[in-house]
């Protein structure tokens, strides 16, 4: 008996791993299976770090809630709801999230970085790991003008520069060991004008948001390029001071849709040097698809190209498709917006327009998956 009990002991255990791995997945084995995200230089794709295969980043920003909450305003009370969107993005066919953070939500003074949320950044970062999700993490939002702390918006230019740096600093400290970043955006559409009479960092509101930043009040002698220039460098070394794997990006307003004669500020070959791809944000306009896709083209600059926001705002579902089929050439990424609600949930609102187009929105994102995501050998 003696012989037997040690001869099937070992039979046994393996018999009970084998039965472990065939359960579902855990969140650590979901993280060990991603792959860190990169550039293909030569053939301007997103490839994956181990198997080499062609990454699409297809997805949405989820930037509040149906109720206009921003992330970081309802993250500690109602997690679940968290858990549940990603759980529902993943199942529409996502593979990346964009996330907005808010700089006030970090940094609560020039210098100190708020740990309770670098830890619940850390929260969603395994979050998106074991739901199988990449992260576009945009910083230095300042959306909700009225939380937005009053020392912060009296900081001169270099303060606030080296404030933004040690945000970008921390949060990539946070980050820089998790496959399930694929990029850091350095700021939601930063703007550089000579505006003398406006003295707000952040002008400009839709739907009570202010979603556009200025980077500076005053040229003092320097012209838009070398602004940018220095902004931009300076955020990208902050980040590879802890982390130089994730690739960098810097969110902008396409203004080459808007002025014909218009050319890229942040992606001109003076700024652009220290970004690894291009993410512009297009709505195009009904009966305007060909300009948009003229528009586009001003910013092919031999790197890939992302549409980190998109929308049917302007035009229908089927006119948005039409962009998307006809971006492909140069864009390797598209990704819109989920506020938290499914189809069915936008479905009930039967004489709501703004739901019943973001329930189209919904379901063509479903529809395109397959088409999206099988594009790629």
């Amino acid at each position: 008996m003696r012989f037997v009990q040690l001869f099937l002991l070992p039979i046994l255990a393996a018999a009970w791993l084998s039965a472990c791995t065939a359960l579902p997945r855990s969140a650590h084995s979901v993280s060990q299976s991603m792959e860190f995200v990169q550039v293909d230089k030569s053939t301007r794709q997103f490839i994956l770090s181990r198997s080499r295969k062609a990454f699409t980043p297809w997805g949405f920003n989820y930037d509040h809630d149906s109720s206009s909450r921003l992330l970081e305003t309802y993250w500690d009370k109602d997690w679940p709801a968290v858990e549940r969107n990603f759980q529902e993005m993943k199942n529409m066919g996502a593979t990346t999230v964009r996330i907005h953070l808010q700089i006030c939500s970090f940094m609560v003074s020039e210098t100190e970085t708020n740990p309770a949320s670098l830890k619940k950044l850390s929260q969603l970062v395994s979050l998106a790991e074991k739901t199988g999700l990449y992260l576009d993490l945009t910083g230095l939002a300042a959306y909700d003008k009225k939380a937005v702390p009053a020392w912060y918006n009296q900081l001169s230019e270099k303060k606030r520069w080296a404030t933004q740096a040690r945000f970008w600093t921390a949060v990539a400290r946070a980050c820089h060991q998790s496959p399930a970043i694929f990029c850091y955006d350095l700021m939601n559409e930063p703007i550089v004008n000579d505006d003398k009479t406006n003295h707000d960092w952040t002008p400009g509101e839709l739907g009570g948001f202010s979603y556009v930043q200025r980077l500076t009040l005053d040229f003092a002698g320097r012209n838009e390029k070398q602004i940018a220039k220095a902004w931009v460098d300076q955020m990208v070394t902050a980040i590879h001071q802890v982390d130089s794997r994730h690739l960098v990006t810097v969110g902008a307003i396409p203004w080459a849709l808007t002025y014909a004669n218009a050319k890229p500020l942040f992606y001109s070959p003076e700024v652009s040097q220290n970004l690894d791809f291009v993410s512009l944000h297009f709505y195009p306009k009904k009966g305007q698809i060909d300009k948009a896709l003229k528009a586009l083209a001003v910013y092919d600059i031999g790197k890939p190209i992302v549409i980190e926001e998109m929308f049917p705002l302007g035009c229908s579902t089927q006119e948005l498709d039409q962009f998307i089929d006809g971006s492909k050439p140069l864009a390797r990424g598209w990704i819109g917006f989920y506020w938290g609600k499914s189809i069915s949930d936008y479905q009930k609102e039967k004489d709501n327009l703004s739901s019943s187009i973001t329930a189209a929105w919904l379901e063509y994102f479903v529809q395109k998956s397959p088409a999206i995501l099988n594009q790629h050998p």
